[in-house]
C-alpha cells in the first residue's frame, strides 16, 4: 500500500500560511501518462528563483508506504534541461517512518537552486518534481530493525 495525502491544516498553517483556500486548492501528485514512473509535485503558490538563489519549497504533502520501500524525489527531466534548476540535494530520499513524524507530520519539501543566468518564474500548479517508488533490500548483518526516527530531517 502507497499513497499520497495532505497534511493537516494545522501543520499547513506552520509550514505554509493559514489560508483554508489555498490549502483546499492544491493537487496530490499524480502521474500525467499512462507509462510515467514519476508522480509529479505540483506548486502550492507562484515561486522565483533568482540565479544561484536556493528555495526550500513546501509540496503540502506526506506520503506512506511499505516498510521495504523508499520514496526518490527527482528534478522533472524537463525542469533540468530548460530551466537549469536542481535539487540541492540531487535526489531526495523518503523513508516510510516520514510518514506522520512527531516533528512535522512527514511533509515533503522539495529544496531546489538556479544554476542558470536567469530569473525564473514558475506557477502555482506547475510540477517541478517528481516521486518514485523503489524497493531496497538489507543486508542479512542489519541491526536497526527496531530504532525509531529520531528526527524529522
Amino acid at each position: 500500500m502507497r499513497d499520497f495525502e495532505k497534511i493537516s491544516f494545522k501543520q499547513f498553517k506552520k509550514d505554509v500560511k493559514d489560508d483554508k483556500k489555498l490549502y483546499e486548492s492544491y493537487s496530490l501528485p499524480s502521474r500525467n501518462s499512462k507509462n510515467a514512473a514519476g508522480y509529479d509535485f505540483y506548486l502550492i503558490e507562484d515561486i522565483e528563483i533568482k540565479p544561484g538563489e536556493i528555495l526550500k519549497i513546501p509540496t503540502g504533502i506526506k506520503s506512506y508506504f511499505e516498510p521495504n520501500e523508499v520514496l526518490f524525489l527527482i528534478v522533472r527531466s524537463s525542469t533540468g534541461f530548460k530551466y537549469n534548476i536542481r535539487l540541492v540535494n540531487q535526489v531526495g530520499v523518503v523513508d516510510a517512518d516520514y510518514y506522520n513524524n512527531k516533528g512535522n507530520e512527514g511533509h515533503i519539501f522539495i529544496k531546489i537552486q538556479n544554476e542558470g543566468k536567469e530569473t525564473i518564474k514558475f506557477n502555482a500548479g506547475d510540477h517541478i518534481a517528481q516521486g518514485i517508488f523503489i524497493n531496497f533490500l538489507k543486508t542479512d548483518s542489519d541491526k536497526n530493525n527496531e530504532v525509531e526516527r529520531k528526527s524529522n530531517y
